[in-house]
């Protein structure tokens, strides 16, 4: 079936503009290539579409303009800073509170930060970058686990990026097979991949059908470049487990993005799962 136009969405992974590019710092701070270091993106050499010249003045305007443009019902955001703490204050409907831990390394203070986040903000999901950390934490690093374990604590899904990275970094943290000794030992833990898994969408999905709480999202991948272990997996024993995440406006815009899905070939059972309905449930929008 095609893509259901009118269908509400969920995007769990949305952003606003930005008038500089010094957000992605944290990442220059490792790249070791020249080319690299000059790109504004550290990502342009995969990404062809970026958004460009979005305005700056009025960014959460921006982002809810696009949202309504595609029927974007909530976007799961970042929680700090001026604009998001705008956002989430005025339209609380409509942007759903995220935390990202940053360093791993300092595993107290990453602990407490998460609570911190939680007691104020609300937030509903925490996120982490294992190749974009300093110095690199591994998916399945010892100092990983005190906060999978708070977690767990206060029901919350971590959205974990797996897979080789965009930038480039080394790609070791993120190798897909050692999300399987995490869940082996947090079987309650709700653990989100985001960015892809590949290479290893083939043996993400051997994962996504042996642990019950483990889901995949689409974040940062146009739709006509989702993975085909994805599309079929949904399509066959997986409607539950995949869940839909954009880009914007770090790589993609969303007209880019809602375009392509119109040639996704997802039966009609997996639409509504896919767009909303695993997203409502894994970030407990309901409750």
């Amino acid at each position: 079936m095609a893509f259901p136009l009118g269908t509400p969405v969920i995007d769990t992974m949305i952003s606003f503009p930005t008038p500089d590019s010094s957000q992605y710092d944290f990442i220059r701070r490792q790249l070791k290539d020249a080319e690299s270091k000059a790109f504004e993106f550290p990502v342009e050499y995969m990404f062809k579409s970026v958004p460009h010249g979005l305005p700056t003045d009025d960014p959460v305007s921006v982002t809810l303009h696009e949202m309504d443009r595609f029927n974007i019902e909530k976007g799961l955001i970042g929680c700090k800073g001026e604009t998001a703490a705008t956002a989430l204050a005025t339209f609380p409907d409509r942007f759903v509170p995220s935390t990202a831990i940053e360093n791993p390394s300092d595993v107290m203070g990453s602990v407490r930060g998460l609570v911190e986040d939680y007691e104020k903000y609300g937030v509903r999901a925490v996120g982490v970058f294992p190749a974009g950390t300093f110095p690199q934490v591994a998916i399945n690093d010892e100092k990983m686990y005190p906060i999978y374990a708070k977690c767990v604590e206060l029901g919350l899904p971590i959205f974990v990026c797996a897979g080789v990275p965009g930038p480039r970094l080394p790609f070791a943290p993120q190798r897909v097979e050692l999300i399987d000794q995490v869940m082996f030992d947090f079987p309650d833990l709700v653990f989100v991949t985001r960015h892809g898994c590949e290479p290893w969408t083939e043996l993400a999905v051997k994962l996504l059908l042996k642990w019950p709480n483990l889901y995949y999202s689409t974040s940062a991948f146009a739709p006509k470049y989702y993975p085909k272990d994805i599309v079929e997996f949904a399509n066959r024993r997986g409607a539950d487990k995949v869940i839909y995440a954009g880009y914007f406006p770090m790589g993609l815009s969303l007209e880019r993005i809602m375009k392509d899905m119109q040639d996704v070939p997802f039966r009609d059972h997996v639409w509504p799962k896919f767009l909303h309905e695993n997203a409502r449930r894994v970030l407990k929008l309901d409750a």
